[in-house]
């Protein structure tokens, strides 16, 4: 399947414009195959991996089906998570510039009913958001989907994972028969392949390769660590391959708070992304990461989903997800729009059986690599601080401090030496200070810095002071996709079960 330019899908000159200022030059594999497709009227199942282009691929369809006079919602997006609603509801912004009367909302938990209300109110005809709150909205009467011409469910698999099979179900049976449905998914488990065969008909099948051997531009590989002694793996690793700007990738809320914060102590630009925080910090947090302003963003599966970063350099699995379908949605966050990418695993001994099922999944062998020495660790930082300190100096920035350098050399000490003592005071800074020795077999264990939490170990302690930002005994809950235990799929002629209770909506 070929990329083909936008001018060949039958796109009206406004949209053609949208693609051309945001900078699309022709469209990819499954925009090319399913534009065409959504426009002609018929329902769409797309197969296509995370950073391949999909939200384009519906959203240029929904922006063409829609009456700008009507002022009521014509296409509903369903979304995992906020953070994906937001960003659904920006591109949908931007590809809709150029076409007047047309508004978009973005529906989710941890936002103002207010606003939400005022969009509805003021006849919002994209809608984005999540199913929790988007049932919301329907029982409260503020959402009527009687004049909805399309329902788009994005990210199809982690809906269903994350516990949203009864409210898809019925969002999907209030939905006018006569529409439009696309699923989207990076991967097709029988529970979204159970869905498009009972809410769509005669669906056009767009199938492009998910799996890690479909992104060849995305370096693999994996350091085996000793239990406890990850987040001094990991410190390590980052030294020795001098990476600026990635997502570290967590298991549990637990794990992301003491991460971030053994980062921060070590003099990292890191902070965290999970579903305890409000949605004002996590959006203040993912301004800084597209900003640059992060080094490193560390969070959970759930809380990353919609993440939409182009040019993250690095991804790192500090743990292995439960899912080996996971680890493709993971490593998808990095190599994106063509780009090369790396994505590195720490994996402890009891995981190597997670592991080889991941092989299995992406039918890929993921590259074994010895772990650096506190000394291999040592010279990097010091070629990277004298490769900085020439380029300084052949910039002429360089601001003269004569006392402090003649004092340094009063005493007669040669300059070599005092180069030396520079060299080490700034390459150790991340270790305290302290020499790392010049060989060591054993599992790297940092101590933490004083006044510091401890890293969190594999298992989790419970009785960890949490992190500064959280006051002490404060309950957390799981995280959104932990949330919602999983619930079989009602069957082909019976109602779904309604369930008769709910955690807070998304």
């Amino acid at each position: 399947m070929q990329s083909d330019s936008f001018r060949d899908l039958g796109l009206s000159p406004e949209l053609l414009k949208a693609v051309e200022q945001m900078g699309f030059d022709t469209a990819s594999p499954i925009q090319a195959a399913t534009i065409p497709a959504l426009l002609s009227g018929k329902d769409v199942a797309g197969l296509s991996r995370t950073g391949s282009g999909k939200t384009a691929a519906f959203a240029i369809p929904a922006i063409e089906c829609v009456d700008a006079k009507l002022k009521a919602p014509q296409v509903l997006i369903l979304c995992p998570t906020r953070e994906l609603a937001v960003q659904v509801a920006g591109e949908v912004a931007k590809l809709s510039s150029f076409k007047r009367g047309i508004m978009e909302l973005a529906i989710y938990g941890g936002a103002s009913y207010g606003a939400q209300y005022r969009g509805l109110e003021d006849g919002a005809q994209i809608i984005a958001g999540t199913p929790g709150r988007i049932m919301d909205h329907l029982e409260r009467g503020s959402l009527k989907l009687g004049a909805l011409k399309m329902v788009i469910l994005d990210e199809a698999d982690r809906m269903l994972d994350m516990g949203f099979r009864d409210d898809i179900a019925t969002i999907l049976q209030q939905a006018p028969e006569q529409r439009q449905t696309a699923f989207f998914s990076a991967t097709m488990p029988p529970s979204v392949e159970q869905l498009i065969k009972r809410y769509t008909s005669s669906p056009f099948w767009v199938r492009l390769e998910t799996r890690a051997e479909a992104a060849p531009n995305i370096d693999q590989c994996f350091f085996e660590v000793g239990h406890g002694s990850r987040v001094g793996s990991l410190c390590r690793v980052l030294e020795a391959t001098n990476l600026k700007f990635g997502i570290i990738f967590c298991s549990t809320k637990n794990a992301v708070d003491g991460v971030t914060e053994h980062l921060v102590a070590e003099g990292y630009q890191a902070d965290r992304l999970h579903g305890d925080m409000s949605q004002a910090m996590r959006e203040r947090v993912m301004r800084r990461f597209r900003d640059r302003k992060l080094e490193f963003l560390v969070a959970t599966d759930v809380a990353a989903r919609g993440i939409d970063v182009d040019d993250v350099e690095v991804v790192l699995n500090y743990d292995l997800p439960r899912d080996p379908e996971d680890y493709v949605h993971r490593i998808g966050r990095t190599g994106r729009a063509g780009r090369s990418g790396r994505a590195i695993s720490f994996v402890t001994p009891r995981e190597m059986f997670a592991l080889e099922r991941i092989f299995r999944l992406t039918k890929i062998k993921i590259r074994r690599e010895k772990m650096p020495t506190p000394a291999e660790a040592a010279l990097k930082r010091t070629e990277v601080l004298v490769e900085s300190v020439k380029t300084l100096i052949s910039t002429g920035e360089v601001h003269k401090s004569g006392p402090a350098a003649k004092s340094l050399l009063a005493d007669g000490t040669a300059p070599e030496v005092v180069i030396d003592a520079l060299l080490h005071m700034l390459t150790h800074r991340r270790s305290g200070g302290k020499t790392p020795p010049a060989t060591e077999e054993q599992p790297h264990r940092e101590a933490p810095p004083k006044n510091r939490t401890r890293p969190p170990h594999d298992s989790g302690d419970k009785n960890r002071r949490p992190y500064p930002s959280y006051k002490p005994g404060r309950p957390r809950s799981r995280d959104e996709g932990e949330a919602r235990p999983k619930r079989e799929f009602a069957s082909a002629g019976h109602a779904p079960r309604k369930p008769s209770f709910r955690k807070e909506r998304n």
